[in-house]
């Protein structure tokens, strides 16, 4: 499930995401991206990460192309979540990332606040 947040606000869009994402869950999530790129250059996002969330196979495809696709259109990405496997994906990506002018950074569930102070 991908549920907005409410500290969705301009340029940062915040979601929550947990279990398996279905392909219609991920052309919505990504509807929601077009609609903020056609008002704002760039845009910073908050996601907060369950540790059992997983794609579909057809989602993660669908996610991938996309992304690649606007990449440059990312100014921040602040991941939420106590999993060590996102910790980690965060800590290789982000140098990736940050060739591309991505600042991307974890923080542990307890930093929720100071994440979105962040991309602030």
């Amino acid at each position: 499930m991908i549920k907005e947040l409410p500290e969705s606000k301009g340029a940062i869009l915040a979601f929550e995401i947990s279990g398996k994402i279905s392909l219609d869950e991920e052309k919505a999530w990504l509807a929601r991206f077009d609609r903020a790129l056609e008002e704002h250059d760039k845009v910073s996002v908050l996601l907060i990460i369950n540790e059992h969330a997983s794609w579909e196979a057809k989602a993660m495809y669908e996610d991938l192309k996309w992304l690649f696709k606007h990449l440059r259109r990312f100014d921040k990405v602040a991941f939420v979540t106590d999993s060590k496997v996102w910790k980690w994906l965060v800590a290789i990506d982000s140098k990736f990332a940050k060739l591309l002018g991505i600042s991307e950074k974890h923080f542990e569930p307890s930093e929720r606040d100071a994440a979105l102070e962040w991309l602030n």
